[in-house]
């Protein structure tokens, strides 16, 4: 049954995924018209992909939350690694893979857990400690998605010199795909659902179910 949840919730999300990637190719083209610099993309990586970390800590561990009981300290570890370490595949790694193999000249990979370690992780934490106590999954989930294609663009574009071909174009649209659809759908689904022991939806059919038979007549009781 949660292969059959975690297919499904692929297959739902890539339309939305799809959409995502489609903003990055029109941010991509007008950053090419307008030659905007490599130091804003600079500066824009760094507020989204923090921003990406926070988001995704938020979806994943109100998943995580939603469908276990687990104890604080697994809630973090969960949490984190889910936020932090699949952010990094989704806005670092995978882009650099596309830079490689555009060959660009200016490719360079970024770790912000350890380069900006006093901002990434602060809010992966922070993000934790809300959805532990508010776990709402989709609006985290929504704005995470357009956070980490962006995120990813950006990564991608401050190693481009000069205008964008449409090659590259085809190329970053691919990638900026990639690079959202399964890191995020693992960090907010899959990821946390395989840790998960189907806790809160689980008791609480149990205690409807309870709640059902406690309420039938003495007689039906002995029947059942």
């Amino acid at each position: 049954m949660r292969i059959q949840v975690i297919l499904s919730e692929l297959w739902t999300h890539a339309p939305f995924t799809a959409f995502g990637a489609a903003t990055g190719i029109a941010i991509l083209v007008g950053m090419s018209v307008f030659d905007v610099p490599k130091s804003v993309s600079t500066s824009l990586f760094w507020v989204l992909h923090p921003g990406h970390v926070l988001l995704s800590a938020l979806a994943t561990t109100a998943m995580y939350g939603l469908h276990s009981h687990g104890g604080l300290l697994r809630v973090i570890v969960i949490g984190y690694l889910g936020a932090v370490g699949i952010a990094t595949v989704s806005d670092c790694i995978i882009p650099y893979l596309g830079e490689a193999l555009l060959q660009q000249e200016g490719r360079e990979i970024h770790f912000g857990f350890i380069e900006k370690w006093w901002l990434v992780n602060p809010l992966a934490l922070a993000g934790i400690a809300i959805a532990y106590f508010w776990p709402n999954t989709k609006l985290p989930h929504a704005g995470h998605v357009l956070l980490s294609t962006w995120a990813s663009l950006f990564h991608m574009t401050m190693a481009m010199d000069g205008p964008v071909t449409l090659v590259q174009t085809l190329v970053i649209a691919v990638f900026l795909f990639a690079a959202v659809w399964l890191p995020c759908c693992a960090s907010d689904i899959v990821f946390p659902l395989l840790f998960s022991e189907g806790g809160r939806a689980r008791r609480a059919r149990t205690e409807e179910e309870a709640g059902s038979v406690e309420e039938q007549p003495a007689e039906e009781k002995r029947v059942i």
